[in-house]
């Protein structure tokens, strides 16, 4: 089992023929994704070689999505685009759009995340899940990669991992590539982000083959003590986190656009005190985390 994203996924790349479009598609078919398309207006009906695999290159999403039945859609394309990009993945209907682009104006970002909000099916549900603006993506190690996370780092296991940072994602999913992965998400530092720890959580919570859970958050606005209240409310299953930022200085931006502590509001350690109250073990540094999981992982 996995969240969100599986061996069966379909997936278009929006950008294709970019730099960062055909590295990474590279990437992600070796790591097994199941790529069925590309979307480029400019190029549409040609396509593009990796290997042996002959990807065409499809005018618009809607297009893909009819010739192709893909229900997953990643974007590598520059900030001043990707608002259209995602815009034109939701109107589709897409089932997910992942967004790996940094640097997205916040104006846009809330523009394609409300419309994604009001777009929903008969039944009211949204149709469209967004990861990202600025983030590595999903993977479901040894099934499928939607973005830009190392496929060989880690391998399938019981553990869910949810986290801002691109780098830490990487660093915890190394420190626990003994245990493995169910599904880990870098859902992006950015002040509007689509898919939230909270999201995260409850699709962990929910898949049989997830036994425990990592949270990985930094300084900068109140999402970990939302994520804690969920937990303290929702979880049953055991959580481990790392806030990053113990040392930022207040009221400078670090590195994420979102991350920046105004007063005793965003601080980590506001952030770790939330989540201890909520039962979540919160480790002091990345390898001091992993630690702590290890331990409520062999207590189970």
């Amino acid at each position: 089992m996995s969240i969100y994203l599986n061996k069966d996924s379909k997936v278009i790349v929006q950008g294709i023929t970019g730099g960062e479009g055909t590295k990474h598609t590279a990437l992600m078919l070796k790591a097994g994704t199941n790529i069925v398309g590309g979307v480029n207006a400019r190029k549409a009906g040609t396509t593009v070689l990796h290997g042996e695999k002959e990807i065409t290159v499809f005018g618009t999403v809607k297009e893909a999505i009819a010739e192709t039945g893909a229900d997953v859609s990643i974007v590598f394309v520059p900030p001043a685009f990707t608002k259209a990009a995602v815009v034109e993945a939701i109107e589709a209907g897409i089932g997910l759009v992942v967004v790996i682009t940094e640097g997205v104006p916040v104006q846009d970002s809330a523009e394609f995340w409300a419309l994604a909000q009001a777009t929903v099916d008969a039944d009211g549900n949204q149709v469209t899940r967004i990861i990202g603006p600025n983030c590595p993506g999903i993977i479901t190690p040894g099934e499928a990669l939607v973005g830009i996370t190392p496929a060989n780092i880690t391998g399938k296991g019981p553990i869910g991992l949810v986290s801002k940072s691109g780098t830490l994602t990487y660093q915890m999913m190394y420190e626990l590539r003994d245990l493995g992965f169910s599904t880990a998400i870098g859902i992006g530092g950015d002040p509007i982000i689509g898919t939230t720890h909270i999201d995260a959580l409850a699709a962990f919570e929910a898949d049989p083959e997830t036994k425990a859970i990592v949270m990985i958050g930094e300084i900068g606005g109140d999402a970990e003590e939302r994520a804690a209240d969920f937990i303290k409310a929702n979880v049953t299953k055991p959580v481990v986190g790392y806030v990053a930022g113990f040392t930022a200085p207040e009221g400078k931006t670090m590195g994420h656009a979102g991350a920046i502590v105004s007063g005793s509001a965003g601080t980590a350690q506001a952030k770790k005190e939330a989540l201890e109250a909520a039962g979540v073990k919160v480790g002091k540094t990345p390898s001091e985390t992993a630690k702590l999981l290890r331990e409520v992982f062999a207590a189970l």
